[in-house]
């Protein structure tokens, strides 16, 4: 019954920033908030985009500070924010944790299901593969670890960086999804069927 893409938790928070948040909804839309509202402050006053470590970085000192007081209540909710760098020409990655800290990473994961979509991504060589290549193996993990009869029905949400969108943050296109999508299914499937092969062959040999 809920209208498709009503409750996101991804955003854009700046032309050259993405970030998205898991755990407690109201508390990710506030960190959301949070972050526009120091790229816009950095913004105005220094007239240049404000870097993704140094938005990282105050934005963690921001959850860090409610979980120093009793009178305050800790967020229930995991940040990961991208962004591109101009002055260094580079693309980071942080993820900012309930407690404040915060890491920058190649590839991380959050939420349900992290330990295994951690394992997973770190199987994938990150430094090799293409944006593409990235979106199409996202959505095979996805499909790797949802469960229909345990997990709710999702909605692959995505949003990148990368040099064709002229390291500007974009949804991605949704014919790209929905290829990625085709592939990760088709994938799967044949490895379910080497899998059944292989233990057929077994059960033959014993």
């Amino acid at each position: 019954m809920m209208v498709p893409n009503s409750n996101r938790l991804s955003a854009n928070v700046d032309k050259h920033v993405i970030a998205c948040c898991t755990g407690y909804a109201p508390d990710g839309r506030q960190l959301l908030d949070r972050a526009r509202d120091e790229a816009r402050a950095y913004k105005n006053q220094l007239n240049v985009p404000i870097a993704p470590e140094v938005l990282a970085k105050r934005v963690s000192r921001f959850v860090h500070f409610f979980t120093l007081h009793g009178s305050l209540r800790p967020f229930g909710s995991t940040m990961l924010l991208a962004g591109y760098d101009e002055e260094k020409k580079t693309h980071e990655l942080y993820m900012l944790e309930p407690s404040g800290q915060a890491f920058r990473y190649f590839g991380c994961a959050t939420g349900k299901g992290r330990q295994a979509a951690k394992t997973e991504v770190e199987r994938l060589p990150l430094n090799e593969i293409t944006a593409d290549e990235a979106v199409r193996q996202i959505a095979k993990i996805y499909y790797t670890l949802y469960d229909d009869a345990k997990d709710k029905p999702f909605t692959l949400d995505m949003q990148w960086i990368t040099e064709q969108t002229n390291w500007k943050a974009q949804a991605v296109p949704a014919t790209v999804v929905e290829d990625a999508v085709t592939w990760a299914q088709a994938k799967l499937a044949e490895e379910e069927d080497e899998d059944a092969m292989e233990e057929g062959e077994a059960a033959g040999d014993a």
